[in-house]
């Protein structure tokens, strides 16, 4: 059974194509902003450092609303050095966007995870992005990213992806590169139509695999993942294991809390169903890579292991 209200997607591209600008456009005609709310421009890159250097370092989730479709949006780096991130959110998401810059073209790092997203068997919707810049070439770069498709054995049906034109500063998509877009519509419309809605086998016992952790000074370390199979009830007795150490002790825990992503911030359920990306807090140890499951059906689920600095880093990110 598949949430056809659901959709789960990340944005994928090399290094300053404008993910993260485009993300500011797709919550803001989300309506994921208050009237006459101050918008802050890369609101995503909510870090420091990545303020102060200008890219995205660690995967950021946000959720819009879309007519009656909920779509959870990943905003992965575009660094070849934070290419570990990218491989573990690409496993909560149904489909990618893949951004390429309209007078760039694809570069080493997009053919990187683009590469990822084919082997996961991801459906693609391909993106070229600054079609506003006076230097832009699309017509090339869109053969360019044919030839990529190709050259990493793309399937007929991602070779068939569909192709929109965007400018991220402008929040506008249209369908042809020669044809000026108003909005992001064509965008959204594309999602809903293209990306495969998860599959909710709520009936199942719960499963979810923790691919990134979050932090807050008021609840401790919070798990974030995609909800594999079942349901989470908050206070639901849970157990946590990891794949790659079957001879760890079981140890067992509580969800103390559930948040869904909404917008910019996320608010407090008291469920959550398969096929959703969820944070939930209430296991002080939890670490990326663990599985969590109910006690009497113990089942852990494989994962990239990765070793890099910058995973320790964590971005607090406002309970709403």
């Amino acid at each position: 059974m598949q949430n056809e209200h659901l959709r789960n997607i990340a944005i994928i591209a090399h290094v300053d194509h404008g993910k993260t600008t485009l993300v500011d456009e797709m919550l803001k005609q989300g309506g994921a902003y208050r009237e006459n709310q101050e918008v802050v421009d890369r609101v995503m890159d909510s870090g420091d450092l990545e303020r102060e250097r200008g890219i995205t370092i660690l995967a950021k989730n946000t959720a819009i609303q879309y007519g009656d479709t909920k779509i959870n949006i990943v905003d992965t780096p575009g660094h070849a050095d934070f290419g570990g991130e990218v491989e573990r959110v690409l496993k909560m998401v149904n489909g990618v966007i893949l951004l390429v810059d309209a007078a760039e073209g694809p570069m080493p790092q997009t053919r990187f995870v683009l590469s990822r997203a084919l082997e996961l068997g991801h459906r693609v919707i391909v993106v070229v992005n600054k079609i506003d810049r006076p230097d832009q070439r699309v017509y090339e770069v869109i053969d360019e990213v044919l030839e990529l498709l190709m050259d990493l054995d793309a399937t007929s049906e991602q070779l068939d992806s569909p192709m929109l034109f965007c400018s991220g500063r402008n929040g506008t998509a249209s369908c042809s590169p020669t044809v000026q877009g108003t909005d992001l519509k064509p965008l959204f419309d594309t999602i809903l139509e293209y990306i495969p809605a998860p599959e909710a086998n709520v009936d199942e016992p719960f499963q979810m695999l923790v691919s990134s952790i979050d932090y807050n000074e008021f609840v401790g370390r919070i798990a974030i993942g995609r909800i594999e199979r079942g349901t989470l009830r908050q206070n639901q007795e849970i157990a946590v294991c990891n794949y790659h150490d079957p001879e760890a002790v079981l140890r067992k825990a509580k969800a103390t809390a559930i948040y869904e992503f909404d917008g910019l911030g996320r608010k407090t359920v008291t469920e959550a169903f398969a096929g959703n990306i969820i944070a939930m807090s209430g296991i002080p140890d939890v670490t990326i890579g663990d599985t969590i499951c109910v006690p009497d059906t113990v089942e852990a689920l494989p994962f990239v292991k990765i070793s890099a600095p910058t995973l320790e880093m964590t971005f607090s990110v406002n309970d709403s």
